[in-house]
């Protein structure tokens, strides 16, 4: 076990809150606040599951047009741009076994 990233005494890690944010085997670290007032705020949480799972849990608020239209046009960018972070993450964690070929 790596003392860098986990106490052995206690099994929390070195980033962990240590207080009610840990529960149900889960260590969460304090939160990471990005905050734009009245335009956006941006929350992240790093997490560590009970089967030594890391997870990065983000919330995002973001300010929407007043009209109709322009809000749909916002919330469908934010989709697109959601989906392209998760599928970059997801390609990080995970690669191709081509990935490495040229």
């Amino acid at each position: 076990m790596n003392t860098r990233t986990t106490r052995r005494t206690t099994g929390h890690t070195d980033w962990c809150g240590r207080d009610h944010r840990c529960n149900l085997g889960e260590h969460r670290s304090d939160e990471i606040t990005v905050d734009l007032p009245a335009r956006a705020r941006a929350v992240l949480v790093r997490v560590r599951t009970a089967t030594g799972r890391d997870h990065a849990d983000i919330r995002v608020r973001v300010a929407l047009a007043p009209t109709e239209p322009a809000a749909r046009r916002q919330l469908a960018g934010l989709l697109g741009d959601l989906r392209h972070t998760v599928t970059r993450a997801a390609i990080a964690t995970h690669p191709h076994p081509r990935s490495n070929l040229r």
